[in-house]
């Protein structure tokens, strides 16, 4: 590979390649220890499918990449992954900045995704969390209403599940605590779920 002059005076610093090769490493071992919970994430698969097929909806949250990681699926869903399937109702609830910054400003950050499920949940639909430390209050406020209301709770967290640990329904936890390697696992969660719920819907084309 050839650089241009102002190309060779640019450094990466003190990043050495050691540093990068043991970035790798870790997440391939994160990757390892996804492809160890394929049974679970078929459990997880067929219990969203089978709230899709009765008619229930999906609300996603998360803060930060979590809250992209929320919109990321949701748009799997009401989109495609693979195959024109129907569109499907998964709605992340990261995504209103009006709603997110009125209800942070004149209630509580803790209660943004809380009044949300308030206004939109019913029972059987479907709450999906995304949390790197499992920790994060307002995402454990929103568990709560979401059982509170009748809606199944599914967790995608680090950490071991932090805090969230034993508060949900279903939960796909991976032990790492750094939070790339955790978003990297999250991201083949959500194609791995997508891949398995695109087939379940038959394509219309």
């Amino acid at each position: 590979m050839t650089m241009s002059s102002s190309q060779k005076h640019v450094s990466s610093g003190s990043v050495s390649d050691d540093m990068l090769h043991q970035q790798l490493t870790d997440a391939i071992d994160v990757l390892r220890e996804v492809q160890a919970q394929l049974p679970d994430v078929r459990l997880v698969a067929d219990m969203l499918i089978e709230a899709l097929r009765a008619g229930k909806r999906l609300y996603l949250i998360g803060n930060g990449g979590s809250a992209l990681d929320a919109q990321h699926f949701a748009a799997e869903l009401v989109g495609h992954f693979r195959t024109n399937h129907r569109p499907l109702p998964a709605f992340a609830l990261t995504a209103d900045g009006g709603i997110l910054t009125s209800l942070a400003n004149d209630f509580d950050f803790n209660h943004v995704f809380v009044r949300q499920l308030e206004a939109y949940g019913m029972p059987g639909d479907v709450l999906i969390v995304f949390s790197t430390s499992g920790n994060s209050q307002n995402a454990l406020e929103a568990i709560n209403s979401a059982r509170s209301i009748g809606m199944s709770t599914l967790v995608f967290a680090g950490n071991e599940g932090g805090k969230m640990r034993g508060r949900s329904d279903y939960s796909l936890f991976i032990s790492s605590k750094d939070t790339a390697r955790i978003q990297e696992a999250h991201l083949v969660y959500i194609h791995l779920l997508s891949e398995l719920i695109d087939a379940a819907f038959p394509s219309t084309q």
